[in-house]
């Protein structure tokens, strides 16, 4: 019998090095990553407790999704990117200002945008159309979860 293997989720981490939040931000989406990896590929009694990474994560009790892929970058997204980031979050208030400094629009984002102007980290469900702009645990093991709708 064979097995017909879905695309894993990308999940993209736009990510500064020397700020201590987005290593703690890189940190969590590996370890979230190998747990995820860890269940999809057990048994079904090894897979009895679907929740070992989440237990104990800032009230985050739902099981995470099945295995994603994380993807790290250094780099500034292109613009079509940045377009979609901005789209992301806007859909929870977040201001073009949030994400590019001094940004009034997504047009003054899009000619704004530079390495030191950009805001990080910033964690993208491209698969879902969400995204969390900072290092906040909860948030982001939110946008984890299965069938989770609230970000």
């Amino acid at each position: 019998m064979f097995r017909i293997h879905k695309t894993l989720d990308i999940i993209t981490v736009f990510h500064k090095p020397s700020l201590p939040g987005s290593t703690r931000v890189v940190n969590l989406l590996r370890t979230a990553s190998a747990n995820a990896t860890e269940i999809a590929n057990s048994t079904p009694d090894q897979a009895s407790d679907p929740t070992p990474f989440a237990k104990g994560s800032s009230g985050a009790d739902a099981p995470l999704r099945d295995d994603f892929e994380v993807e790290i970058t250094e780099s500034l997204p292109t613009p079509d990117q940045l377009s979609t980031i901005i789209d992301y979050l806007g859909s929870k208030g977040v201001k073009p200002g949030a994400v590019v400094q001094g940004a009034a629009s997504k047009a003054d984002a899009l000619k704004k945008l530079s390495e030191t102007g950009f805001a990080r980290p910033i964690v993208v469900d491209w698969s879902n159309g969400k995204a969390v702009i900072g290092d906040n645990e909860s948030e982001i093991l939110r946008l984890l979860r299965k069938g989770d709708e609230s970000i």
